[in-house]
């Protein structure tokens, strides 16, 4: 007589916890550019966008990672819609504006202090994370429409090289809410007269991803 014995073993496929988890590198935004001190006569019209993405390294100081420092690089888009007059054509007396746009690209500079309520087993938590930003200018246009014709004009000579900025964001999972408040003018004070002082003040929504 022969016996057959058959053994089984099961083994449970855990999932590895990651200990050492980064957080949030790559991030994307979409915010509304409302003016601040701008000339009088001035008005903002339709939706004046800002984009911007980029991406962030998470260095978590403290034991649980709750607490990081997150420094980055990105590029930002702002497309300011209004009735500021620098077109050179308005030197003709006959030319009046009816609108115009500044369209303004930026190498963006970032550095952020976090705190989030992460774990390594879910990415779905609470953060408030606050930030400042450098930015280069890359390129300045200036769009413009009127009554008798339109055209399009580079600035850069009439803007800052610089822009500087401190901003917030904040929420859970998904969706967060930003803030970015412009700490120095858009345009050269030595190179342009009533628009000097203008600044920005950005509400909208940043998006994370790892």
């Amino acid at each position: 007589m022969f016996f057959v014995a058959i053994g089984f073993s099961q083994s449970e496929n855990k999932a590895v916890v990651d200990s050492l988890f980064r957080e949030d590198q790559f991030y994307v935004s979409i915010s509304y550019n409302f003016l601040q001190k701008t000339p009088d006569n001035f008005n903002q019209y339709s939706f004046s966008t800002g984009l911007s993405a980029g991406f962030l390294r998470d260095f978590p100081i403290s034991e649980n990672r709750h607490w990081a420092i997150a420094p980055g690089i990105g590029y930002s888009f702002n497309d300011l819609k209004q009735t500021i007059d620098l077109s050179s054509i308005t030197n003709n007396p006959d030319f009046e504006l009816v609108k115009s746009r500044i369209l303004l690209h930026y190498i963006d500079v970032p550095i952020e202090i976090r705190w989030r309520n992460a774990s390594p087993e879910s990415h779905k938590f609470w953060r408030i994370y606050g930030g400042f930003m450098a930015s280069y200018l890359i390129n300045g246009k200036f769009k413009y429409d009127g009554d008798i014709g339109s055209g399009t004009e580079n600035i850069n000579d009439l803007l800052n090289k610089f822009q500087y900025a401190t901003y917030l964001t904040f929420g859970f999972n998904t969706w967060n809410a930003y803030i970015h408040y412009g700490l120095n003018p858009f345009f050269d004070k030595d190179k342009t007269a009533t628009e000097n002082n203008v600044t920005t003040l950005k509400i909208g929504l940043m998006f994370y991803v790892l």
